[in-house]
């Protein structure tokens, strides 16, 4: 009977060192996990604190992004940051959203040195970018340009007669609501349309002229609404310089005392989500990944239309559908 005993009590021994090291193990491995997600997390944001370059990336439609704007003020109040280079890739966008993202960033270079680059596009409200920074790169087949304002609206009265259908409306003055989407604009109204984008345009040229130091009639004449090659460009002032990324670092160090040699890091909404909570980080990841699953098939039917269709107002945009997807240029043969 005593050997059973020791027997039993030798088990129960055993079985606690062994509960003791399993609860151990998965305590370790749960802190393990937890400190490589924040070492991943947090990786971008321990890098930046060192001296950089800040890389802002401006792709596709440009848009009034107040988030963007929050990211440029956190760029200039970094003091890891010792040049910015505004990397462009936009056929242009809401007239608006070029105008508050030109004076953020014109805002940006009383603090930090900012040379633009634009890459495969650089057009309207995507020129307009550029035209913010201290100096201004293109590839040779870049295409930039497109200086202009226009203000789209389409009309459905025939279709609507042919379905059957009437509308009409009560106004406090015969302009009100003008153009519609029922009935043809009349000349009034076009001119309204008229007088409010060329009020827009001259704004825009009267931008150019300044900050290329073009004379007024000089950057008029540029500004028909066509668009350039970076080397047109350049040998009409549009832009200071040909090449890439290289010629940017370049300027910035041999121009504005960048020390060579130092990272180019992006800055991008994206990255700046990384100062979240942990489990804010997590919950995130669970909802987007829920949310692809769902809506998978509507992302491929969106992807169909020209972000560019869909602005309001007043747009300064290249419309050449598909011109900010880079990867589809590239293997058409472009750079």
């Amino acid at each position: 009977m005593s050997v059973d005993a020791d027997y039993l009590v030798d088990r129960r021994r055993i079985r606690r060192k062994l509960t003791f090291w399993r609860v151990t193990a998965f305590v370790i491995l749960v802190i393990a996990l937890i400190a490589g997600l924040l070492a991943v997390s947090d990786y971008g944001n321990l890098s930046k604190r060192s001296a950089h370059i800040a890389r802002l990336p401006v792709n596709g439609v440009i848009l009034d992004n107040r988030d963007q704007l929050k990211l440029i003020e956190k760029i200039g109040q970094s003091a890891s940051v010792k040049g910015v280079i505004i990397s462009i890739n936009s056929p242009g966008g809401s007239t608006t959203g070029g105008e508050t993202l030109y004076n953020a960033i014109r805002e940006l270079s009383k603090k930090k040195p900012v040379v633009a680059e634009i890459r495969t596009v650089g057009a309207s409200a995507g020129y307009m970018i550029a035209l913010a920074a201290d100096h201004i790169v293109a590839r040779y087949n870049s295409i930039t340009g497109s200086i202009g304002v226009l203000f789209q609206f389409g009309n459905a009265a025939k279709l609507m007669e042919t379905l059957g259908l009437e509308m009409d409306a009560v106004k406090s003055a015969p302009l009100k609501a003008e153009p519609d989407f029922y009935s043809p604009a009349s000349e009034e109204a076009k001119g309204v349309l008229k007088d409010l984008v060329m009020d827009s345009f001259d704004w825009f040229v009267a931008l150019v002229a300044e900050r290329r130091n073009l004379p007024p009639g000089e950057a008029r004449r540029l500004a028909d609404g066509r668009i350039y090659s970076g080397h047109a460009a350049n040998q009409n002032g549009l832009i200071d310089e040909i090449g890439g990324e290289d010629a940017a670092i370049a300027w910035l160090t041999e121009k504005k005392g960048v020390e060579a040699d130092l990272p180019v890091l992006d800055w991008t909404l994206a990255d700046d989500q990384n100062n979240l909570p942990l489990s804010v980080k997590m919950s995130q990841a669970i909802g987007f990944g829920i949310a692809n699953g769902l809506f998978e098939q509507v992302g491929e039917a969106k992807r169909l239309i020209s972000p560019a269709l869909t602005l309001d107002g007043l747009v300064s945009v290249w419309q050449a559908p598909g011109a900010e997807q880079e990867k589809s240029l590239r293997r058409g043969g472009g750079q």
